[in-house]
């Protein structure tokens, strides 16, 4: 006689940048040892491949391609499933601000975490009296790097733009960028003044984020702190 299958439970959220609801699973315990194994070899591309196949199994409703969802969104997803899997809490261990070197641990409860959205956020940055030049978000790929990697300096955030444009568009034509070359769109980049580029910047910079605001106090020194812990890193440093 074969051993007996054991239920998972199923639940449902709704994917920010989409608003589209899926259903999904907790992590098992094979997906977790994907997840732990790729960390521990601490190369950038398993760690994508791992976090791209686990959330592809956990994900039941049919349709939804991980590559193509944003860094913020994989953050929601990842952080909903994990919190059904491990505990709906998580301890985070925190720099008392007051004295810059006392540590505090903290628990942060998962449905307190909030997917904070600024209302000045928008994708469209004008360049001239004609043409728009419209953003799309960040991939796994970024997500990756931006958590899990060190980060990206000064040398690649101009690559990083050049990969996150939609579109440039006027009243009568539109060129979108699958039909031209990341040099090209580099090139289109650097034609414009410090001003839009700004705007490129606040594009990045007001993206909706995993957000939550911790009040602690210092054991040493009794003064109340308070820090916001933003971004899938920061729950699990």
């Amino acid at each position: 006689m074969p051993l007996p299958k054991i239920a998972t439970p199923t639940f449902e959220l709704v994917i920010p940048s989409t608003k589209k609801k899926i259903k999904y699973r907790p992590f098992l315990v094979k997906e977790e040892k994907i997840l732990v194994l790729a960390m521990e070899s601490e190369s950038i591309e398993q760690i994508a491949r791992a976090i791209k196949d686990v959330l592809s199994a956990c994900i039941i409703t049919r349709g939804v391609k991980i590559e193509n969802l944003s860094t913020f969104d994989i953050e929601y997803l990842f952080l909903n499933i994990r919190g059904k899997s491990v505990g709906e809490s998580i301890d985070v261990l925190v720099t008392c601000e007051d004295d810059g070197e006392t540590k505090v641990p903290v628990t942060v409860f998962i449905d307190q975490i909030e997917m904070v959205e600024d209302p000045e956020h928008t994708r469209d940055i004008k360049c001239d009296d004609t043409l728009t030049l419209r953003m799309k978000y960040p991939s796994l790929s970024e997500f990756i790097d931006q958590n899990f990697g060190d980060g990206v300096d000064l040398n690649t955030s101009f690559d990083v733009i050049a990969g996150c444009v939609d579109m440039v568009f006027s009243d009568e034509e539109t060129w979108e960028a699958k039909d031209h070359t990341k040099k090209e769109w580099l090139a289109f980049i650097e034609q414009l003044n410090s001003s839009q580029f700004k705007e490129i910047e606040k594009f990045f910079n007001t993206m909706p984020k995993l957000s939550h605001t911790v009040k602690y106090t210092n054991p040493n020194t009794g003064v109340e702190n308070e820090i916001v812990l933003e971004g899938l890193a920061s729950f699990f440093s």
